[in-house]
């Protein structure tokens, strides 16, 4: 159900990697998105948390996506219907100065997701967290699932007024149906995204199966697995292996919770894309959030569709990643950012880039976007 309200929003004041599989090279040279490209920071807007638009809590942005032909945004929230019904917002970002400042992010309109007995989600059922616009005009929903219910991940098809419409195939590998097996709780499917021909989806799961290896921790990286969609056909047709950091920060005291893993994905065709990586670590200096850019190229990178766990492999070539940026150089407080989407040229000629945080409902942080001008 949209609403057509419209709510302006403020703004607020204005390494090296070691890997568990293996070490990485810097991306080879070829075609398009071969190259890194290079990131200026822009400028920021926050949303305070509690702030609310068409009847909802506006929280919980975990993915955006772009729709060119509207020139709007849509942004998830990973509300589990527990405090409204599971939804998604239409957003305008106003980048036409080539800036992010106070009044540029407006929420325009906010879009029930219906479950497919054409009924909004009921509480807890499920756990949205990723969302990319397709070629065909259909938004595409992830789920994570909740492994420590059973409840399996999925990848949905969904109609702009949030109809559900099908579902993508997920592999047996990545069902919760043991302690030993399948996705581990609040790691699965964070990153969706359509590359820019619309032939491919990727989906990505921010951390190892349970199957596959451990977690980050603060001395080890982890495995996400990054799987391969023919919209086409409908089809999984690849899986490929990208290697996450260990966590960036010990927790304080040490025992504290903490985490790493792949959270967006963000094709510039099939072969080159970027990636997104977050950690997190309670008590940690700051907000504890530590985000970083990488650049990311499958060439080489083998094909593992079809194996149920990575840990009956001798060897296997992951895909290359390269830094291209530690948001933590931009001197500024970070929340728990975790989508990112290009939107429309900026008055330069170059791509605006728009990051947006998951505050997770709480009052300690804040709802977080971010422009760079992508080169």
């Amino acid at each position: 159900m949209a609403t057509a309200r419209f709510l302006r929003v403020l703004v607020s004041g204005a390494l090296v990697a070691s890997l568990t599989l293996g070490v990485l090279g810097g991306v080879a040279s070829a075609s398009d998105g071969a190259k890194p490209p290079s990131l200026e920071f822009r400028g920021e807007v926050i949303v305070p948390t509690g702030t609310t638009f068409g009847g909802t809590v506006i929280g919980g942005l975990s993915s955006i996506t772009y729709d060119d032909a509207g020139g709007v945004y849509y942004a998830l929230s990973d509300d589990q219907s527990q405090i409204n019904p599971a939804r998604f917002y239409t957003v305008d970002v106003d980048v036409s100065d080539g800036h992010l400042d106070a009044g540029d992010v407006t929420f325009l309109a906010t879009t029930t997701l219906l479950a497919p007995d054409g009924l909004p989600y009921a509480p807890t059922s499920f756990d949205p967290e990723g969302l990319t616009l397709a070629k065909s005009g259909e938004l595409i929903v992830t789920s994570e699932g909740i492994a420590s219910r059973g409840i399996a991940p999925w990848v949905r098809r969904s109609a702009l007024d949030g109809t559900y419409l099908g579902d993508l195939p997920v592999p047996d590998a990545f069902l919760p149906t043991s302690a030993t097996h399948g996705v581990r709780q609040n790691l699965s499917f964070e990153a969706a995204a359509v590359a820019p021909n619309g032939r491919h989806l990727f989906v990505g799961n921010e951390g190892a199966l349970v199957q596959d290896g451990p977690a980050a921790t603060v001395s080890n990286g982890t495995s996400s697995r990054i799987l391969r969609y023919n919209l086409a056909t409908g089809r999984l047709d690849a899986q490929y292996v990208y290697l996450d950091d260990p966590v960036a920060e010990t927790p304080v005291p040490p025992t504290n919770f903490s985490v790493n893993g792949l959270v967006e994905l963000l094709p510039f065709n099939d072969q080159f894309m970027l990636a997104m990586e977050r950690s997190f670590s309670v008590g940690a200096p700051g907000t504890g959030n530590t985000i970083k850019l990488y650049s990311v190229a499958f060439p080489g990178a083998d094909d593992v569709n079809g194996i149920d766990s990575l840990a009956s492999l001798a060897s296997l070539q992951p895909v290359e990643k390269s830094l291209l940026l530690d948001l933590r150089t931009l001197g500024i407080p970070l929340d728990n950012i975790e989508g990112m989407t290009i939107g429309p040229k900026l008055p330069d000629g170059r791509r605006s880039l728009i990051l947006v945080s998951d505050n997770n409902f709480a009052a300690s942080q804040f709802t977080q976007f971010l422009l760079f001008a992508l080169d």
